[in-house]
């Protein structure tokens, strides 16, 4: 049988993880390439000979996404293997029509090719679409957990953008750990909030090597909980899977891949930000969770959020500084800055366009759609000097940060500036510590 010429298109992680998995080792294949999308600077670096294994003394080079017809017709594509998430099915299957009219296969590999298998219990926190409210969703499970004396850690969804090979498994336990590690924005608003509630948080780039490390941590290790990025299905063999969904997006859980793949897959399905949404559309994604999963549990939940000082926000002109991704590929028009803006009654949103520098003049062009609401694009010192520029440069009277992190820690923000803060809060029954209760009582 003839070795296949393969090409796999993705965004820094879930490319990475089917490469280790499934093409790694396999002679059947040969990796030509990854394409980059979705996230800025990656292409032209290199999946590194260290991780690539024998197969690839070299290492794999990353090209442009836009180069994808002609990297086809270069190397003899036969199969261009799709690996990144949170796209509507209309843009998915366009991926399909640019390869297949091209003259190659277009693939998805699924779960059984991809998930690794652990020792340990594992529960996935996942979504229909970025922003529903995963994070708060993980680390209120992970709070019940370690409420029953259970040993917690947490793997985190990848989000590899810089020396590839020194990320191969990284350990999170301190605060200082986000600097050892070069952490992108995007990265801290994911691993902080752990580590502030003394958990341990795994991530990197071989999720097999960084599965091993976790079920043997110093610490001690009872369960797995995979808190998932974007709207991706778990790389890890799953017990027990929780799927996040939103109504303010109603009809995206049936229309966005993976994020159906999560909701049909789910045996918890949590409706969150059900206190801001309107009740026709809750109703609506109650049914269309039913229509796909009739066997999932469904829970109730709102993510309110609170600050510590209104008075910053009362009567004042404000710029709104949310999550990115929750804003870019997430491509919802708020978060939970604009929320706590209006809670706490701002006199206006300041429009951060006039004032944008550098590459965050980029991600609008290529989002045009944020509008007047500034997200937090920190993947590299250039888009974190760009942001913090653009924020001092703003003629407004505060700023409402809206991001999981403190912001204010990694740049210097010359104006008063308020944290936003949120957690998930379940309602009515049946709710998470139920869940939990039974699901561990069951494997007894």
């Amino acid at each position: 049988m003839s070795i296949k010429n393969v090409l796999i298109l993705g965004a820094a992680g879930r490319d990475f993880h089917n490469f280790n998995t499934y093409y790694r080792d396999n002679k059947l294949y040969r990796v030509v390439g990854f394409t980059a999308t979705q996230i800025p600077d990656i292409d032209g670096r290199k999946y590194p000979a260290e991780l690539a294994g024998e197969l690839y003394p070299d290492g794999i080079p990353i090209f442009p996404e836009e180069d994808l017809v002609d990297l086809i017709a270069q190397h003899d594509i036969q199969d261009c293997a799709f690996s990144y998430s949170d796209l509507s099915y209309q843009k998915v299957m366009s991926k399909s029509a640019i390869v297949q009219s091209s003259g190659a296969n277009f693939i998805l590999l699924g779960p059984s090719e991809t998930m690794v298998k652990s020792e340990k219990p594992v529960i996935s926190v996942c979504a229909t679409r970025t922003g529903c409210g995963k994070s708060q969703t993980s680390r209120r499970v992970i709070e019940l957990l370690m409420q029953q004396g259970l040993k917690v850690i947490a793997v985190r969804h990848p989000m590899p953008y810089g020396d590839l090979a020194s990320q191969k498994v990284q350990r999170y336990a301190e605060i200082s750990d986000l600097e050892k590690y070069s952490c992108t924005i995007e990265e801290m608003e994911e691993y902080e909030p752990h580590i502030e509630r003394g958990n341990v948080i795994y991530a990197g780039v071989d999720y097999e090597a960084i599965l091993r490390a976790a079920e043997n941590d110093p610490r001690g290790c009872d369960v797995i909980v995979w808190d998932g990025g974007n709207n991706d299905f778990p790389f890890y063999k799953t017990d027990l899977m929780i799927t996040v969904t939103d109504p303010h997006r109603v009809g995206n859980e049936l229309t966005y891949y993976p994020g159906e793949v999560n909701l049909r897959l789910a045996d918890v399905v949590i409706i969150n930000k059900i206190d801001s949404a309107d009740h026709d559309d809750v109703r609506q994604l109650r049914d269309n969770i039913k229509k796909v999963n009739k066997k999932a549990k469904i829970i109730d939940a709102a993510s309110p959020v609170f600050i510590a000082d209104p008075s910053i926000i009362k009567d004042k002109h404000v710029l709104v500084v949310e999550d990115g991704p929750t804003l870019t590929h997430g491509e919802m028009k708020y978060g939970a800055g604009v929320v706590a803006a209006s809670k706490y009654g701002a006199a206006s949103i300041v429009d951060p366009r006039p004032y944008l520098i550098g590459k965050l003049k980029e991600t609008f062009e290529i989002y045009p759609n944020i509008g007047n609401i500034l997200p937090a694009m920190g993947y590299g010192p250039d888009q974190l000097s760009d942001l913090e520029k653009t924020i001092n440069n703003t003629e407004c009277d505060a700023v409402v940060i809206g991001t999981p992190i403190d912001l204010s820690r990694e740049i210097n923000i010359k104006k008063p500036s308020v944290r936003v803060f949120y957690d998930l809060q379940v309602i009515g029954k049946p709710d998470l510590e139920d869940v939990l209760s039974d699901f561990f009582r069951l494997r007894k």
